[in-house]
């Protein structure tokens, strides 16, 4: 089991970066995929992109023009979510959320643990 607790999250001006970190504690973090999803205001959650305990990435179906990149420590158990050319559509709660099947989908009924999430918010 492990538990993922989302920080990084914070106001930035359109065009800015941003590094999510999000720390799952757990003695088998780097069997389980990881995964960040997003609510912007007003809408549904939705898939960002994850990673599987391999490392091997999934994308998503939403066109971030390559600017968003996932990675993993496992020594630290953490996993990152580095934004560049940040929009004002890309304002949401970001989530970090875990599968411990491994194998990162773009479906969040897959994902078991989730995070509190972190606001992100991009001004214009």
């Amino acid at each position: 089991q492990v538990q993922p607790v989302e920080s990084g999250g914070r106001l930035v001006q359109a065009g800015g970066s941003l590094r999510l970190s999000c720390e799952a504690s757990g003695r088998t973090f780097s069997s389980y995929a990881l995964g960040w999803f997003r609510q912007p205001p007003g809408k549904e959650r939705e898939f960002v992109v994850g990673i599987s305990m391999s490392g091997a990435i999934t994308n998503s179906g939403v066109s971030l023009e390559g600017r968003f990149t996932i990675s993993r420590d496992n020594a630290k158990s953490t996993v990152f979510l580095q934004m560049n050319s940040l929009k004002p559509d890309d304002t949401a709660v970001y989530y970090c959320a875990a599968d411990p099947r491994g194998t990162a989908t773009p479906f969040g009924s897959s994902y078991v643990y989730w995070g509190q999430g972190t606001q992100v918010t991009v001004s214009s």
